[in-house]
């Protein structure tokens, strides 16, 4: 049987079916909280989620039937793709503020953060420089430098929207795919020294980003103020206790976590399913993270292996940067946490990506 004829690969198809499913339930649970404003919001949002679902599995099935070598050839298009969608960003009549600052791309009724594009395009196009440079990844010219160079250009992007967590976890991602190529630990070592001064110097001069650093110090300097999604997000997840309140039985997302379809949809979990069922929730994450490793491992050559990692890299990272944050273990980063938080597009794209991934799985050796 030829490797074109595999099936995706089973143990990898559970676990992302898992976390799509539950996620949704666990999102619909956190939405009720929003009855507490009005019914027309709760049946919006629940709605444009659904939708955003099915056009993720639409993507999924679509992105695991490309040709494998076609996203390979076509990765400096995809990337030079999303830094054009991004661009959109800076002319007024597409952009779209919100929250204080311009990450969304709005064109009529619909809208979007071309972020999440960019995230995937660097890892694809990132893969395939790799693959095309072999052995000279391991020079400056041809790994470390082009690698700052691609960064640099991504910070100008993503600086411009206040998106520094989006910046970091692109960032980290690459240097991570790099090592796995083989590229020297001292070039690695400068890369980030140079992003901590980088990240450094972007919380010393923006006053949101200090503020997230002195509330993650002192989170009882201002419950009421920067402290408020912090503490409340602790009770919440504090009253979870061992097995939780139940499904649909949390009290904090009527009113008092903020966004608890978003940034606090983890506590909402917590609370609800207790230490039991987020516990159940980071297995389930391990277990994706697991199935895409042997994916990477089993992949019929480095670029397929680069991109399932770098994937699932940047899935578990983003993910798990969410429920650090509300456990008060970092600063609030607003990262989503993936397959479960409300947003159409981390939704569609991380489904996209899982099809990415499902794609090399059928070409494994």
């Amino acid at each position: 049987m030829g490797a074109h004829t595999k099936k995706i690969d089973r143990f990898f198809l559970i676990s992302v079916s898992l976390l799509t499913v539950g996620g949704f339930i666990i999102f619909l649970s956190a939405s009720l909280g929003l009855l507490a404003q009005n019914n027309s919001s709760f049946e919006a949002t629940a709605l444009k989620q659904a939708i955003s679902l099915v056009l993720g599995i639409i993507a999924f099935f679509v992105c695991s039937k490309l040709p494998y070598t076609w996203i390979r050839k076509s990765a400096l298009f995809i990337f030079i793709g999303a830094i054009v969608i991004n661009l959109l960003l800076f002319i007024p009549a597409f952009s779209h503020l919100h929250g204080g600052a311009t990450r969304w791309l709005s064109i009529g009724s619909i809208s979007f953060q071309p972020s999440e594009l960019l995230k995937i395009g660097f890892i694809i196009y990132l893969a395939a420089w790799i693959y095309f440079a072999k052995d000279k990844i391991k020079t400056i010219k041809f790994g470390l430098m082009p690698y700052l160079v691609i960064v640099a250009i991504l910070s100008l992007l993503l600086l411009a929207q206040s998106d520094t967590d989006t910046l970091v976890v692109i960032a980290g991602t690459g240097l991570v795919m790099l090592i796995i190529a083989g590229v020297p630990l001292r070039h690695m070592a400068i890369a980030g020294c140079i992003m901590a001064i980088l990240v450094a110097g972007v919380i010393y001069t923006r006053p949101y980003a200090m503020k997230r650093v002195q509330t993650f110090f002192n989170k009882s300097a201002d419950t009421q103020g920067a402290g408020y999604q912090i503490n409340q997000s602790l009770i919440a997840i504090g009253s979870g206790q061992i097995t939780g309140r139940g499904f649909g039985q949390s009290i904090q997302k009527f009113g008092y976590l903020p966004q608890p379809t978003d940034d606090s949809i983890f506590a909402v979990a917590g609370e609800e399913f207790g230490f039991i069922g987020t516990l159940l929730l980071l297995l389930l994450y391990l277990a994706f993270a697991t199935s895409v490793f042997r994916i990477g491992n089993r992949s019929p050559d480095i670029f397929g292996s680069l991109v399932a990692i770098g994937i699932a890299i940047l899935i578990i990272t983003e993910s798990f940067m969410n429920i650090a944050a509300m456990l008060g273990l970092i600063p609030l980063s607003g990262m989503p946490l993936l397959f479960i938080s409300h947003g159409g597009t981390a939704l569609i794209i991380t489904l996209m990506a899982a099809g990415i991934i499902a794609n090399i799985s059928k070409h494994s050796r």
